[in-house]
């Protein structure tokens, strides 16, 4: 599986040239700076690009705008980016396409060695790999008054792990309950903005963007 590595920061892109490798990934590219990713990823055409939100010279947004402008060049290109903050506008710029992998992760989890090959793995397949801070960040938003389309307290844990890219056999898993309970919760979870129900782990991430702050 060949990636293309945006990183800045050298010990953190060696790091995890590193780390990727000793998975058995091909590493196509490691760059650093803005310029030099969108020239990588038209010319590479990896099977997933992980590119930090933050690359020279602005380092402010460059690498997210480097990514979407490679989603728009190559449709459905699988990227994971990493941010050090949860920084909400960058992640539903990301998440608003649903076509392809997608993923935002805090750098902090990158750390997990086992958890972040995973979610480059996930990504790359096609499937959505978000951090669950960013989820709980995202799910912050101005409330909906309107009873129908708040979330359960279950439903709000259904949601979560759906957006991390969980299949409705792993959440069942993990929550102790049958895959039936988790087919309903996720239907409902559905309904109530008005989302076509998929099983496609990605085209479900757009659903915790169409839920605004539950109470929790």
């Amino acid at each position: 599986m060949r990636v293309v590595l945006a990183e800045d920061l050298f010990l953190l892109r060696d790091g995890l040239d590193r780390l990727l490798q000793a998975h058995d990934f091909e590493i196509a590219a490691a760059v650093e700076s803005g310029p030099e990713p969108p020239r990588a990823l038209a010319e590479l055409e990896p099977d997933v690009a992980v590119v930090d939100v933050r690359l020279p010279p602005t380092h402010t947004d460059e690498g997210l705008q480097c990514a979407l402008r490679a989603r728009r060049a190559t449709s459905g290109l699988p990227v994971l980016v990493l941010s050090q903050h949860v920084e909400q506008l960058y992640a539903r710029e990301l998440l608003a396409d649903g076509n392809g992998g997608v993923g935002y992760l805090l750098e902090d989890r990158v750390f997990d060695a086992e958890q972040f090959v995973d979610a480059v793995r996930r990504v790359a397949a096609g499937g959505a790999a978000m951090d669950p801070q960013v989820i709980r960040q995202l799910l912050r938003r101005t409330a909906d008054d309107r009873p129908s389309a708040r979330l359960t307290p279950r439903e709000l844990e259904v949601l979560e792990l759906m957006a991390q890219g969980r299949s409705n056999a792993a959440i069942a898993t993990q929550l102790v309950v049958t895959d039936r309970a988790i087919a309903k919760h996720t239907s409902n979870i559905f309904a109530k903005p008005g989302l076509e129900v998929s099983d496609d782990d990605n085209r479900r991430v757009p659903a915790v963007l169409a839920h605004p702050d539950q109470d929790r």
